[in-house]
């Protein structure tokens, strides 16, 4: 059952119709309502391109969140081969909302971490939402300095509100473990690739973020915090949320013009949600491309540009 968004339902209605006469023909046949149920497909086509065409922050917000994007385990299990987890940070405990392991990616082995938020309610609520404690991070560090000793690529999938501000995550470290993953990302060796697939939220996406290249899928969201957040801090009014996510720069488009990211990899029309396959291949496109810049260049080489590249951001302007 497809699931509509706030801004989406007059296209639900529309679609729904349309569906509702289809199963009207289906039970009697002798109703001819074919021709109406096409004139409102079309009518719905041309709705859902009138609503893509030009999503505002706050909408593509909406859309990073959708419940039915494709989430990390979605693509490990399309991309990757030979997929073997490895949990654990072999301190405290293992954090779901962080999966990592090895894998081949079209026939070569790397290593792979991603956040992962879960698909139905006890998945949500196992995997935390995608909201990584201390151990998560600490889970990836370990995952990194395996890719490093071995020389392995790191490809990253980054979909989190951010990383879990609870009480037991701050006691353990929360702040130090996001900066030493960060720092880790920096320090390796090996060749670092990163997308954003859905929402790429403060220290918590950037502690696995901080890559050779970064790609973003067109309708993901990446911000120092959450647009609900920055507005009760500069408002003292969650509803504000729209006015904060204009004022966060966070699309793909913006951070594109500002440095921050590499590339965009387009989504299916209505949105990753709409053709989940499709929206796959182009991520596996994506990275395979990312990883071919990289390739063959030396540890020393790869640190250097790494570091170059974050002491250069923000250099670019973005024209109001």
């Amino acid at each position: 059952m497809q699931n509509y968004l706030d801004f989406e339902k007059g296209l639900a209605e529309i679609e729904g119709k349309a569906e509702e006469l289809r199963a009207l023909a289906r039970k009697t046949p002798e109703m001819d309502v074919a021709a109406e149920a096409v004139a409102l497909d079309a009518k719905a086509s041309a709705l859902l391109d009138e609503l893509y065409r030009s999503l505002d922050p706050w909408r593509k917000a909406q859309v990073a969140r959708h419940p039915d994007r494709p989430h990390c385990r979605d693509y490990v299990a399309t991309l990757f081969t030979e997929w073997t987890p490895l949990a654990g940070d072999r301190n405290f405990a293992d954090d779901h909302a962080v999966m990592g392991g090895v894998a081949r990616f079209e026939d070569r082995p790397v290593v792979v971490i991603g956040h992962e938020k879960g698909h139905d309610t006890r998945s949500r609520i196992e995997r935390n939402f995608g909201m990584a404690r201390p151990e998560g991070y600490r889970k990836a560090i370990r995952l990194m300095d395996l890719a490093d000793r071995f020389g392995l690529p790191v490809v990253t999938l980054v979909d989190t509100p951010g990383a879990y501000p609870g009480k037991g995550a701050e006691e353990r470290g929360q702040a130090e473990a996001i900066a030493r993953a960060t720092e880790k990302c920096l320090s390796i060796g090996a060749p670092v690739v990163s997308v954003i697939i859905g929402e790429g939220g403060s220290g918590g996406a950037v502690a696995l973020a901080t890559a050779d290249r970064v790609a973003m899928l067109e309708h993901s969201i990446y911000s120092v915090i959450s647009p609900e957040g920055c507005a009760s801090i500069l408002w003292k009014d969650a509803d504000k949320a729209r006015e904060a996510a204009e004022a966060l720069r966070l699309t793909a488009q913006d951070l594109r013009a500002l440095g921050v990211i590499d590339r965009i990899v387009p989504e299916p029309r209505g949105g990753a949600q709409r053709d989940r396959p499709a929206t796959i291949e182009r991520v596996g496109v994506a990275i395979h491309e990312m990883l071919a810049e990289v390739d063959g260049k030396k540890p020393d080489a790869l640190r250097k540009a790494r570091r170059r590249k974050y002491l250069d951001m923000g250099s670019k302007s973005l024209v109001a």
